[in-house]
């Protein structure tokens, strides 16, 4: 299967890397229709795919972007209008942030709402609640009461996909986060010397490096596939979500480690902007549950 992406895709993610790059807001993403990305033309929204959307999130995953971008456009967006009108949503008026399973929910202190999926039902309940210390703080994350009253839907069928969604979104971000910290830490061991000559130089440094990129390389492709079995409702869906999970985690977090190792001392700082994208992957990393997604693949290969 051919994941190369097409002329329109490149040019969609290079007009958001270049926003992102250019420290533009959230308005500003709003303005360039980014949240109504999978929204169909009929409700507003661009009336993408999923697969268009893997670059865009992607992107917000490279620049760690300080707002739940990614979890709108690619679950609450396409959510709410499979429920109801999504405008508020696609013109950054209304900003949802999406709760984890234990009820934390990233970026919750600057979100006006706050989407819950539990079990076949999704509710939208207020932002309130109290503060959370976390890993990534550029997260705001809070801790929310469970739900009650009506849900915005009951459909099960509906909720299951935006879990997928909300997945994607965090593997999507992953292989953006490492993209970034591997391209940080080429630059930072061809300028350091040591011995007269730059560490890059140095075999082991090399081999970490090639060790962290070939992790990346094999985490893309799933994926991008994870984004095509969303799109066309594939019966693979949800191995290829996990997969894709899997994969992304695995590779972001051995980024992350070899980027701090080969940074040495500075890796550890705060003055310098490497902690940013390694704190910001461990927290997607984290929030992935690992374990239900190699016990959902054990499932589907054992009854395959």
């Amino acid at each position: 299967m051919d994941f190369t992406l097409t002329g329109e895709q490149v040019a969609l993610r290079d007009a958001v890397r270049e926003a992102l790059g250019a420290n533009t807001s959230w308005e500003k993403l709003a303005a360039m229709g980014v949240f109504g990305t999978v929204v169909p033309e009929s409700l507003g929204g661009l009336g993408l795919t999923d697969v268009d959307a893997v670059p865009l999130l992607t992107e917000f995953g490279y620049a760690a972007a300080p707002w739940p971008a990614a979890e709108t456009l690619a679950v609450v967006a396409p959510l709410v209008a499979a429920c109801g009108d999504p405008d508020s949503i696609m013109s950054g008026a209304t900003r949802v942030a999406v709760a984890n399973g234990d009820m934390v929910v990233p970026y919750g202190r600057d979100a006006d709402l706050v989407l819950v999926l539990g079990d076949g039902v999704a509710h939208l309940v207020p932002a309130t609640g109290d503060p959370v210390s976390t890993v990534d703080l550029s997260r705001a994350a809070i801790n929310i009461a469970e739900p009650v009253g009506a849900p915005l839907t009951s459909d099960a069928a509906l909720v299951e996909l935006a879990r997928d969604r909300a997945t994607l979104a965090a593997a999507a971000q992953l292989v953006g986060l490492s993209r970034r910290m591997l391209e940080l830490t080429v630059g930072y061991v061809k300028q350091r010397r040591q011995f007269g000559v730059a560490v890059g130089s140095f075999q082991a440094v090399k081999h970490h490096l090639a060790s962290a990129l070939l992790r990346l390389e094999f985490a893309e492709p799933p994926v991008l596939a994870a984004g095509w079995a969303i799109a066309s409702s594939a019966s693979s869906r949800a191995a290829d979500v996990s997969m894709a999970a899997v994969l992304a985690s695995e590779a972001a977090r051995f980024t992350a480690r070899t980027a701090i190792q080969c940074h040495g001392a500075m890796g550890y700082t705060v003055e310098y902007e490497l902690h940013r994208f390694a704190k910001r992957a461990w927290a997607l990393a984290a929030g992935c549950d690992l374990d239900a997604h190699l016990e959902r693949l054990g499932g589907i290969f054992d009854d395959g």
